[in-house]
């Protein structure tokens, strides 16, 4: 498998990377910015003043400023979540490089966290496809960087800052079996969807036999004892199909579509 992959990725011009401060392009990509080296230089001095909080916070400002920049002009897209530890030979890796090349098909770029697993499987299906792969990575002590198959990727320091971008720059979460990680940013969606923060927000669970405890545990412990609301639950479509998958974000698109030609979006 090692050389499909390693083909691959020479044929799409894998090697030709430019990087932009945290910001890293590949292939077509790489040509849509224009190049910042211009930068300001000074004399290095004591350095405890990088570790205060008003230093921290001109790096969160900056960490939005490059992610605002660099994702602004992102077509839709669909931010697919899923474990890094998944292998390349599992029906989870498939079914992730199935799913990045149907939302292509679809006319959705493909968003993910940038590593390995059900990340780079989507990435992979999406770039294949020809279309739009991006990866918006974290520091972690034991991440290895943004896999071989984002176009564009982005890398955080602060999850706050990553999590915005994939919130503002999806139409939807689909999410593969996955770990803390994945529950993580499923949890956030439905909060974030649940208050009414983001609306017409479909989150999709792929994997009936991973995550059907979770939904009924959901539905017997808080919807019974009066924890979430009635219906609060119909917030999570539940499927094995890649197809209704994306059939779910498209039917959401068009109808929030719809609504706003009417002016009815908070109604929709």
């Amino acid at each position: 498998m090692a050389p499909e992959k390693k083909a691959g990725a020479a044929r799409h011009g894998h090697a030709s990377v430019r990087h932009r401060g945290p910001v890293m392009l590949r292939r077509d990509r790489k040509e849509e910015f224009t190049n910042a080296d211009r930068r300001l230089l000074d004399q290095r001095g004591p350095t405890d003043w990088v570790h205060t909080d008003p230093w921290r916070v001109l790096r969160i400002q900056s960490e939005f400023v490059e992610g605002f920049g660099a994702l602004a002009e992102v077509p839709r897209a669909v931010t697919v979540f899923g474990s890094a530890r998944t292998g390349e030979g599992t029906t989870e890796y498939a079914q992730s490089r199935e799913l990045g090349a149907a939302l292509v098909a679809a006319g959705y770029a493909v968003i993910t966290g940038g590593g390995p697993g059900v990340m780079e499987a989507a990435n992979r299906g999406a770039s294949e496809s020809g279309g739009y792969s991006i990866g918006l990575g974290i520091e972690l002590p034991f991440e290895q960087g943004l896999n071989d198959w984002v176009d564009l990727g982005v890398n955080f320091r602060y999850f706050f800052a990553r999590k915005t971008m994939f919130v503002k720059y999806s139409q939807a979460f689909i999410c593969m079996p996955g770990g803390f990680g994945t529950l993580d940013e499923l949890f956030e969606a439905l909060t974030l969807v649940q208050t009414r923060k983001i609306t017409r927000f479909p989150i999709v669970l792929m994997g009936t036999e991973f995550w059907s405890g979770l939904v009924d545990w959901l539905r017997a412990s808080l919807e019974r004892t009066g924890k979430i609301s009635p219906g609060d639950i119909d917030l999570i479509h539940l499927t094995d199909s890649v197809e209704e998958a994306v059939r779910i974000v498209v039917d959401a698109q068009q109808g929030a579509d719809a609504a706003a030609l009417l002016g009815d979006e908070d109604e929709w």
